[in-house]
């Protein structure tokens, strides 16, 4: 098996690309992060292939691009990911009279294209994205999995089509402008992700669970599969073994690696769940599981509750790696570290986007290049609250909320309207934007004949996480960790468990009148009783002092710089923000200061030309 690596392509009808083999070589290049361990292409006239390689198991037998010749012509494929049930299918295909040269996933889902085609889609269980030129009949085959865990991205030209698993890979190609208009910012300010959006201009995003096929006659991109509805039959009881016996088998799975794992472990009841049956599934063999925790100096004194984040991790983080008898490190991370501008930059570089996270986005980059220097792999409790209904907000009266319940539950990223100067915040019209997508996002969600009530609306608050919120968390995940050659697997995001808990009725979910119930009854016996017991807690902040201090210098340098991102800003509220005393400074002046400097790194890394015309 080969796991998640970069990838990207160019198919062209009119061009003859094997004397462009130069660009897609710089194309390639620009994930050379992602793929540190080898680099590969393969180019003729009518497609070119680049890949970076991250090898994990069959380290030498993975090289890619990689090409089956068949008796009509070969078919070459570029692949990142994990077929978690690689080996179900290779003994399938040797059944059917497939033979292999490698002992990699690679080569299964190579094979198992040329046995059914994009059927293939329907046997898959796993993260991935990859693209499959079949000269047989010259069409680019393009595949993202269910849950959208891997990236991927396209870009259509006048005779044909750019892709890369980040944008920056089109971007190195002539053929894609680095412009972003007015459905790019909004996509930036607005904090709901649009499915299938990219703020590029002319650039799409692959949607999770979709396939796209370029050819002569065009591009078109229709689902394979989609979260629907199912009658749910069984039990509490029988709920909550079933979510056991998944969790169990998908863990299993997803430990299977020939380089270093481990897990991340917050204290909380998804990666402690995780964590505790990672450990029971390794000591089967003898083995104890490595865990790593981020924290932050004096957190325990200087920490400020808010709703999703209620108290300190580290207790319950110590408390687990104990119960559990972990491998267990702490990465600490002082102020100076998050403020430091270049760690920012690589933040902003490995997203691709001023989301505005700040410290969240540079910590969480800074303990994944730490990981990465003991681990190649690691697991995490990502998706859990949106699988089974962790957030305050599916709790309370802002469930019923006319937008995005995260936003009625005041997860936003300081105040935008106050932020961007007035013209802006006129053309952007985010209130519009924001209840349009509302809409069509409910639009899109599957219910039961005769569903009401409470019932409807928890199945549509459900969907609404899972298709729009957790984008935006795996993405997050995905880039940060991929940027420093980490893969992070993401056990809750397995389509099996996504299903059968998306189909529990609400009712179950929450039989003990808490979030989570049925995970926390599932796991309970693994865990402490403190843990099992602990409401939710999100990934912290750092609260240190010198780190405000430094932020606050750098905004103002951008103020009196002149900075060209202050053209978008309305420098009153950025000073209002700078005015206040650090150890009085609000969340909502923090997050204001923090997406300034997010927004300025991004503009002089990716210098896009922004229209709002």
């Amino acid at each position: 098996m080969i796991t998640v690596c970069g990838i990207t392509g160019w198919v062209s009808y009119r061009r003859d690309l094997t004397s462009h083999r130069q660009i897609l070589d710089t194309m390639t290049e620009t994930m050379a992060c992602r793929g540190p361990d080898a680099a590969g292409a393969w180019v003729t006239d009518r497609a070119a292939l680049g890949h970076r390689r991250l090898a994990v198991i069959d380290l030498p037998g993975g090289a890619q691009p990689m090409t089956v010749d068949t008796a009509d012509g070969p078919v070459s494929m570029v692949y990142s990911g994990e077929a978690y049930n690689f080996t179900e299918l290779r003994d399938e295909l040797r059944r059917r009279g497939h033979g292999f040269t490698t002992d990699s996933d690679t080569e299964v889902v190579l094979r198992g294209y040329v046995e059914w085609g994009e059927s293939l889609t329907e046997k898959l269980n796993g993260m991935y994205a990859f693209a499959i030129w079949d000269s047989r009949t010259e069409k680019l085959v393009m595949i993202r999995d269910r849950m959208g865990i891997k990236p991927f991205y396209y870009y259509e030209t006048d005779d044909g089509v750019l892709f890369g698993s980040e944008p920056k890979a089109i971007l190195a190609n002539p053929l894609a402008a680095p412009e972003v208009g007015l459905d790019g910012l909004r996509e930036i300010f607005a904090f709901a992700k649009t499915p299938g959006h990219a703020i590029w201009k002319g650039m799409k995003e692959l949607r999770p669970g979709h396939i796209a096929v370029a050819d002569r006659n065009g591009l078109r991109e229709q689902a394979y599969w989609r979260l629907g509805v199912s009658e749910h039959t069984d039990d509490q009881e029988a709920t909550v073994a079933h979510v056991r016996e998944l969790l169990e088998d998908i863990i299993a799975r997803q430990l299977v690696a020939d380089v270093p794992r481990c897990t991340l472990l917050s204290g909380g009841l998804d990666s402690s769940a995780m964590t505790s049956l990672a450990a029971r599934k390794l000591g089967e063999h003898g083995e104890s599981v490595r865990s790593f925790a981020v924290d932050f100096p004096g957190q325990a004194e200087n920490f400020r509750a808010i709703d999703v984040v209620p108290s300190v991790d580290t207790p319950y983080v110590h408390a687990v790696a104990e119960h559990v008898k972990s491998d267990h490190r702490d990465i600490v991370l002082d102020g100076s570290a998050l403020s430091d501008p270049a760690v920012r930059r690589a933040a902003i570089a490995a997203r691709d986007l001023p989301i505005g996270l700040g410290d969240r986005d540079n910590s969480l980059y800074l303990l994944f290049k730490a990981v990465r220097e003991q681990s190649t792999v690691a697991l995490s409790g990502e998706s859990a609250d949106e699988v089974f209904g962790g957030y305050p907000w599916f709790h309370d009266e802002r469930r019923e909320a006319d937008t995005f319940p995260w936003l009625a539950g005041g997860l936003t990223l300081g105040d935008t309207k106050s932020l961007l100067s007035p013209e802006l915040t006129e053309k952007l019209d985010l209130d519009t934007y924001l209840h349009d997508h509302y809409l069509s996002a409910l639009d899109e969600a599957p219910l039961k004949d005769g569903e009401t009530g409470l019932e409807k609306r928890m199945r549509q608050v459900c969907y609404l996480h899972l298709t729009r919120m957790v984008n935006t968390l795996l993405d997050r995940k995905d880039r940060m960790s991929m940027a420093v050659g980490l893969e992070v697997r993401v056990p809750f995001c397995d389509h099996r468990l996504v299903s059968y808990v998306f189909n529990t009725p609400w009712s179950l979910k929450t039989f003990d009148g808490r979030e989570k119930s049925i995970l926390r009854e599932a796991t309970r016996d693994v865990l402490p009783e403190s843990v099992a017991n602990r409401k939710k807690s999100g990934y912290p902040g750092s609260f240190d002092p010198a780190y405000l201090a430094a932020i606050k210098q750098q905004a103002g340098d951008l103020i009196t710089s002149g900075h060209r991102a202050m053209e978008l800003c309305r420098t009153e509220t950025l000073k209002e923000a700078l005015a206040a005393p650090a150890e009085a400074i609000t969340n909502q002046q923090r997050a204001t200061i923090e997406r300034a400097l997010d927004l300025a790194t991004w503009m002089d890394l990716r210098k896009p030309t922004i229209t709002v015309d």
